[in-house]
This record gives C-alpha cells, sequence and structure tokens, in this order.
C-alpha cells in the first residue's frame, strides 16, 4: 500500500453534497490499496466571509487574532469530511494542522513552514484509518496558530507528501494548469507537463491552480505535484523536477488583477527603507524596476498582491506618516506576465509584447524580466484584452 495526499479546494467541499462526493472518492482510492492523507480547504468562501467579518470589528485586525479566527474554516472542513467517510464505513480521524506536526515560524498570516513532524499522521494510518488534515495552518515553536497566506493548503500538502514520502494530488474545478486562464482567454490549453520553476513563476504572477509556496516547497523537497479536476476525467498537469528547455517558447500567460503598487519616483534611494518598512509589516511582494539605487535618484515600484494585505487603510497611513509624500501607494493597476525558459534569451518577446501593449494604448509603467519571465505593469481596465492579445501572438502563435 502506498500513501498518497490528496488536496481539495474549497469550491470541492462547499456543502453537504459536494462533501459526500469528495467522500467516495477517497473511499474508492482506500479501496484500491492506497493509504489517503486529504488535506482540505475552508467550504466555498468561508475564509473570505470570515474575513469581512472581522474587518467589521477592525480595519486593521491583529494578524494573531486573525489567524485564530481564519482556521476555523478548515477545522469545520476537515471534520464534516470525517464525518462523512464514517458514515460510508470508512475509518477515518480529522487533525489541525498543529495536531498534523505543521511546524512554522511566528509570522502570522504569511508563515512559513520548516520543519514537518507527521507521527500522529503515520499512527492512524497504521491503524488502518484515513487521514484528514486541516490546510492552511500550523503551529509555531512558541505554540501560536499560524496560517500560510493565501493558497496555503497546497503547501500544507506538498510538505505532508515530502515528509511522508507520498505521491501529491491537487484537485481544484479544472483539469490542470492551462497556458491561461480560460475564462479570460478562451482558447488556453491545458499543459500536460510543467518544470517547477515555470509552474512557480506562473503561480507568482497569479495562476490560480497552485500556490507559488508549495511549487517552491515542491522543487526543493523533489515532489511531483499532479494537479487535476475534483470532478473526475482527463489527464491533469504533471509538475515535476525536469529541466524546462530554454528554447525560448512561451509556455503560459497569467495575470494579476489585485494588486497595490508602491511607487517611489525619483527616490529609489528610498527603497532599502521602504523594504525594511514592509519587512515589519509582513508585507510580501517583488520589486518590478528601480534604477540608480546606489547614486540616490531614479525610480522603484513594489507590487504587492492586495489578498495579502488586510489593512491597507492603515498601511496607507502608515507610509504617508513615515515617508511624507515620498512613496506613494498607487491602486488600479496590475501585471500580466509571460512565462517560458529562455523567454528572454533575445528581446524579440519583450519587443512584441511592448508593441502589442501600445497597440492597446496601454500604457507600461514598468517591465520586470528574468530568464523565466518577462512581465508588464499595465493599468487594470487593459488587463484582460492584453492577456489575449499576447497569448495569441507568444503562446498560440508559436510554431
Amino acid at each position: 500500500m502506498a500513501i498518497v495526499v490528496q488536496k481539495y479546494g474549497g469550491s470541492s467541499v462547499a456543502g453537504a453534497e459536494k462533501l459526500r462526493k469528495v467522500a467516495e472518492k477517497v473511499k474508492a482510492r482506500r479501496q484500491a490499496g492506497d493509504e489517503p492523507v486529504v488535506v482540505v480547504s475552508a467550504m466555498g468562501d468561508t475564509t473570505d466571509e470570515l474575513l469581512a467579518l472581522a474587518k467589521k470589528v477592525s480595519p486593521d485586525p491583529p494578524r494573531r487574532e486573525l489567524d485564530m479566527l481564519l482556521t476555523c474554516g478548515e477545522r469545520i472542513s476537515m471534520a464534516l469530511l470525517s464525518m462523512a467517510l464514517q458514515e460510508l464505513g470508512v475509518p477515518a480521524i480529522s487533525f489541525t494542522g498543529s495536531q498534523s506536526g505543521i511546524i512554522t515560524n511566528d509570522a502570522h498570516s504569511q508563515a512559513r513552514i520548516v520543519e514537518v513532524r507527521p507521527y500522529r499522521i503515520q499512527d492512524e494510518l497504521e491503524r488502518g484509518k484515513v487521514v484528514i488534515v486541516a490546510g492552511y495552518q500550523g503551529v509555531s515553536h512558541k505554540r501560536e496558530v499560524t496560517t500560510l497566506g493565501r493558497g496555503g493548503s497546497d503547501t500544507t500538502a506538498v510538505a505532508l507528501a515530502a515528509a511522508l514520502g507520498a505521491d501529491c494530488e491537487i484537485y481544484s474545478d479544472v483539469d490542470g494548469v492551462f497556458s491561461a486562464d480560460p475564462r479570460v482567454v478562451p482558447e488556453a490549453r491545458k499543459l500536460d507537463l510543467l518544470s517547477h520553476d515555470e509552474m512557480q513563476e506562473l503561480a507568482s504572477a497569479g495562476a490560480k491552480v497552485l500556490n507559488a509556496q508549495a511549487v517552491e516547497f515542491a522543487k526543493q523537497k523533489g515532489i511531483v505535484i499532479l494537479a487535476r479536476s475534483a470532478h473526475g476525467g482527463g489527464s491533469g498537469t504533471v509538475v515535476g523536477p525536469s529541466s524546462p528547455s530554454a528554447d525560448g517558447r512561451v509556455k503560459g500567460v497569467a495575470s494579476e488583477p489585485e494588486l497595490v503598487v508602491l511607487s517611489a519616483r525619483g527616490e529609489a534611494r528610498s527603497l532599502p527603507e521602504l523594504l525594511d518598512f514592509l519587512d515589519a509589516r509582513g508585507v510580501r511582494g517583488r520589486v518590478l524596476s528601480f534604477d540608480s539605487v546606489s547614486a540616490g535618484g531614479g525610480d522603484a515600484f513594489i507590487a504587492a498582491p492586495t489578498q495579502d494585505l488586510h489593512g491597507l487603510e492603515a498601511l496607507a497611513s502608515d507610509l504617508a506618516v513615515r515617508f511624507s509624500g515620498r512613496v506613494e501607494l498607487r491602486e488600479g493597476l496590475g501585471t500580466v506576465t509571460c512565462v517560458g525558459a529562455g523567454i528572454n534569451s533575445d528581446w524579440s518577446r519583450l519587443r512584441r509584447a511592448l508593441q502589442v501593449a501600445e497597440e492597446l494604448r496601454a500604457q507600461v509603467h514598468a517591465v520586470h524580466t528574468s530568464p523565466l519571465m518577462l512581465s508588464l505593469l499595465v493599468d487594470r481596465q487593459h488587463l484582460p484584452e492584453l492577456s489575449r492579445r499576447l497569448h495569441r501572438e507568444l503562446v498560440a502563435g508559436q510554431s
């Protein structure tokens, strides 16, 4: 018998009927001879609803208390799925992240896993039980409940797979990873195989199927991830340690509409101070553009996903006090990112991307490139059409 870690997203467990269907799938997998460990997200929009409730009480909720609140969603899912399995005659037990041995650092709302001690899981597997684990959460060395950030249930699943020497399967509403969001780009096609590096770039750029930290963890531990549909059928996408071929082919296009951008125009010398300010508040982001830092001039842009910001008004107020107008917080912007190994081996793809943006009259506020990606920062209203055009030109148009 082989241990397999399966993760089911919030839409897959949104309601009693869907929970029963997941329970039937898990039962079938157990009957086929495997030992399932099932990681679950909160049901449907539970996390968003809890977050909205917190913000009615406090516009900038204390991160510790927010973690205590938000972890309730996954605990509901794990207990109900365990009940559903037992109703089908399958012995099962549910564990929180801390009971599962998920040890994290103490960065509330954005914790990172530092160790996994899956002893209780292993004990229950030996007793013949299916183990249900609440995703997205862990416990710090200070014995504080922590959460892993947006999409953290994926990270839970990968970390457990590594600790248990198991395969890892991520189930969602779609059959794997597509070359773009099919809701935005109808001609997007499913990708059969992606390297960890390519998937991490797509996830960081806004692709929703897998979490970037989970892919990073999988890369470190050599874990192969199978991303597939929870509704059955389809072959899914395999994400593994294979080295991407640096042929410049563009694998996919992703967009991130929910951003705030911190702009330090003519104040690049403020960048180290700004980064220290953001670290102190647990604000993650990426530098899109900066220049002449050592000379004290130039511009700097840092983008941060709004889903990782739980107190935007407080952040804006603190920025105004700390930087006295030297740093501007801008909304209404987003990124479109093209990913592929060797994408910038020459400048033809970036040239074409900039031409397409010009044709659409989309002002490019900043450009960020690496050996695996190129990203354009534009006004949010241009993201859908720019995504479609870049997919047509750089993905579908490849020979």
